[in-house]
């Protein structure tokens, strides 16, 4: 078996698929009677702005993963000019029809990276891993996306010299509900000896109840209660949160939900914008500056 760091210095790209019908087009933006007169009157971003200057590579590897009992596509991305050992890494979970690629071909964050880093913000490693539609959770099936990213994933960047064991972690859409999962399961001690030092949500994909969820986003009313009712679990009192939201998005109102659980309440807030790559692109940003300046404390 090919060791995990020569895995990850190889090459191979990921193709990013998309998933239509049911509750996917809502995560996917084609919501009737809420995106599309959003975009008709110009409030929606859109496609993500091209990048405005090279950024650093992206390598993309195949992991082979025993919590999902297949080989998974991953990839990393590390600033420029910054040393391997000892950088801190944040965590990128893809939306509902992305791939570990999506962060990088589709939201150009490995360009966001290089801007932050030039601009004198503190490095860091960016790193994500194929999810599928598993949202990010253990299954019935056997699939477990967050065993591999905690037991797997992290593990192999930490043999690399990465810091692996206190991160960051941002996500859109299905990866935004991802991110605040990760932190509630880190303040739990879930993780084992991962801690989630600060998390940061796009357009999170929220749900008030079992019936309101997308077609196979859990195994059932057990499954979302354990793992899928943030509304009414947040769980999260001292990780540093930063949650936003278009205010055209179908997630808008859960998003105000979660923001008026939390205590004290996240960084962010609802902003114009839709449920696009976009807005995910724009907010980015803000969210990337923000876990780094919380990894450095």
């Amino acid at each position: 078996m090919v060791s995990r760091r020569k895995v990850l210095l190889g090459g191979a790209g990921v193709a990013v698929g998309a998933l239509a019908g049911g509750f996917a087009a809502v995560e996917l933006g084609r919501v009737p009677g809420r995106v599309e007169p959003g975009e008709a009157l110009g409030r929606c971003a859109g496609p993500a702005p091209p990048p405005d200057g090279p950024g650093p590579e992206v390598r993309s590897a195949l992991l082979p993963s025993r919590f999902r009992g297949r080989d998974v596509p991953w990839a990393l991305a590390l600033p420029p000019g910054a040393p391997t050992a000892g950088l801190p890494v944040v965590l990128v979970l893809h939306g509902r029809g992305g791939t570990a690629r999506s962060a990088f071909d589709e939201l150009g964050l490995h360009h966001v990276l290089a801007r932050h880093v030039a601009g004198g913000g503190r490095p860091f490693a960016l790193a994500s891993a194929d999810g599928d539609i598993a949202y990010w959770h253990p299954r019935a099936s056997g699939d477990d996306p967050l065993g591999m990213l905690v037991h797997e994933v992290l593990p192999a960047l930490g043999a690399l010299g990465l810091a692996a064991d206190r991160i960051g972690a941002w996500g859109w859409s299905m990866g935004g509900y991802g991110a605040l999962l990760l932190a509630r399961e880190s303040e739990r001690g879930a993780l084992g000896g991962v801690r989630v030092a600060a998390a940061a949500a796009a357009s999170p994909a929220l749900f008030a109840s079992p019936a309101a969820t997308g077609q196979g986003s859990f195994d059932g009313p057990a499954d979302f209660a354990r793992w899928g009712d943030l509304l009414a679990d947040p769980g999260v009192s001292t990780t540093p949160l930063r949650v936003a939201c278009g205010d055209n998005d179908a997630f808008t109102e859960a998003t105000r939900r979660y923001r008026d659980a939390v205590h004290p309440t996240p960084a962010g807030g609802i902003t114009p914008g839709c449920h696009d790559n976009g807005y995910w692109a724009a907010e980015a940003v803000a969210a990337l500056a923000f876990l780094a300046d919380h990894l450095g404390r």
